[in-house]
């Protein structure tokens, strides 16, 4: 992508480079945050330095997730504020009794827990079901869901409508990318997009008669099964991890999907890292 980072060396230039991804003039980033024009001004040009509360500001109203708000604190001389803690800490333990609680109450239907780059945190059992006839090397830990579903020798073989699909995913990857700029989101893209897709990819997502969501169709077993998602992130978030989480949770679109399903057992799940 076009959109690879490139180094800044002061919190003006990093202000300047978020403005500008966002699309905003100085006057109109300055009349949303509540501060001068002349001010912001100065801020990017390294006339004058911002107080942490302006900091805090700005980047609340330029939309930038908790990492990078951090990464402009620290650019600016201050300490960051939000706290990035592994979610094996004792004081984590409701946050995975909750993730665990939502996966186990979506059975018999799949549902997986997903960090910022797309690695599998955790999944119910059901889940299983996209891990069938997957390289043995893609699923190797950290496990990058993005990667098992669009790899020639991943999912995608078993995706129907995987022209579609990926056409999807890669649109969820580029808005990700979007709001983060994040050279590791960066590379990822760069990556799945060269992996061979022998379907047309649909550039514009425009609805058929009748659709109301991009379905998952997935071959299983002499099945075609039909599927759509829903993604659940934390409402008021103040960790990093926290933050990052995302709970993908996947619903039958069909009744022979959902009959399917209620007759399989399925194997153990796997748990958080």
């Amino acid at each position: 992508m076009t959109t690879t980072p490139q180094a800044v060396r002061s919190i003006g230039d990093l202000l300047r480079k978020w403005r500008k991804q966002r699309l905003l003039s100085q006057n109109e980033l300055a009349v949303k945050a509540e501060i001068s024009a002349r001010h912001l001004s100065f801020i990017e040009n390294g006339r004058s330095e911002p107080s942490r509360e302006v900091v805090l500001r700005l980047a609340e109203t330029l939309g930038l997730e908790l990492r990078e708000r951090n990464e402009l604190l620290l650019t600016a001389g201050y300490a960051p504020v939000y706290q990035h803690t592994s979610l094996q800490a004792p004081h984590m333990a409701a946050v995975r009794a909750m993730v665990r609680q939502v996966l186990a109450a979506h059975e018999p239907y799949p549902a997986v827990v997903l960090d910022r780059y797309w690695h599998r945190v955790e999944a119910n059992e059901p889940a299983w079901l996209f891990g069938q006839g997957v390289a043995e090397e893609l699923l190797q830990e950290p496990v990058n869901l993005m990667r098992v579903a669009l790899h020639p020798d991943g999912l995608a073989p078993r995706i129907a409508n995987l022209g579609e699909w990926r056409a999807h995913l890669l649109s969820r990857l580029r808005r990700q990318v979007t709001m983060t700029a994040d050279p590791d989101l960066v590379k990822l893209y760069d990556e799945l997009v060269c992996y061979p897709c022998d379907q047309h990819e649909p550039k514009i997502e425009l609805p058929g008669p009748g659709d109301i969501a991009i379905p998952l169709r997935l071959r299983y077993e002499g099945h075609e099964l039909a599927f759509f998602s829903t993604v659940a992130t934390f409402g008021t978030p103040l960790d990093i991890t926290v933050a990052e989480l995302s709970i993908e949770s996947f619903y039958p679109a069909d009744t022979g999907t959902a009959e399917l399903l209620r007759t399989i057992t399925w194997p153990p799940a796997g748990s958080i890292n």
